[in-house]
């Protein structure tokens, strides 16, 4: 069943950069792909279109069969609680537990507190930092703060999740570690987004590739079909 399309969608910014240009593609639920190219490729930007922190200037991205030009800002928590989101940059709470920021997710969907226990405790323990729910993020290296990240994005179990370069700051071992967790997911039907300078990784890996070079994208590698 395909949950993800983008139909001819092309983003410019101000000043005329366009950072895609012309992009239609196609992505079931329970499908993983990773998103490659050079640096300022368009693979953020992408990410970004959706979980609606960006619109595109042309085309349609959808969702589960809705256009997201449809999505106003009174809907936009909703369609976050669909959209599973691992930030460059973290983006946690930094006066509040590693247990907080990753139940934060169920929190906002109304989640039992037994739930939320039992899947906060899991999720952490995957990602290493078992133990350690008590924890403030700033007591954390960088590279912990974004599997606590990671943790948040899919302890909601979301239909689409968006990582963009998550294991950046990961060692080899926890970065295969992390990858593992993410194809795990689509047996549980999430289509998974991963951009990803890491070549080894996804050559590993072999799932699907979309290719980007300067806003267009120039390759859709299926390794099953090559």
């Amino acid at each position: 069943m395909t949950l993800l399309r983008f139909e001819h969608v092309s983003k410019q910014y101000a000043g005329g950069y366009e950072a895609l240009k012309d992009i239609s593609f196609e992505a079931e639920a329970g499908e993983m792909l990773f998103i490659t190219g050079h640096s300022g490729a368009g693979k953020s930007t992408l990410l970004r279109l959706i979980h609606l922190s960006e619109r595109p200037t042309r085309g349609a991205v959808l969702v589960g069969g809705r256009n997201l030009a449809t999505v106003r800002r009174r809907g936009l928590p909703q369609h976050r609680r669909r959209v599973g989101v691992v930030f460059q940059d973290h983006r946690l709470l930094m006066d509040r537990s590693l247990f907080d920021n990753v139940a934060l997710p169920l929190v906002i969907a109304g989640t039992a507190r037994a739930e939320i226990e039992k899947r906060v405790r899991v999720i952490l323990e995957r990602v290493g930092l078992g133990g350690r729910e008590r924890a403030l993020p700033i007591m954390l290296s960088s590279g912990e703060q974004q599997r606590v990240g990671i943790a948040r994005a899919v302890v909601g179990r979301p239909d689409v999740l968006v990582a963009d370069e998550p294991t950046g700051n990961l060692d080899p071992d926890l970065a295969a570690e992390v990858m593992a967790l993410f194809t795990e997911l689509p047996a549980q039907g999430t289509c998974v987004l991963v951009a990803s300078h890491d070549l080894h990784q996804v050559r590993r890996l072999r799932r699907r590739v979309l290719v980007l070079d300067h806003g267009h994208l120039i390759d859709d590698y299926r390794p099953e079909a090559a």
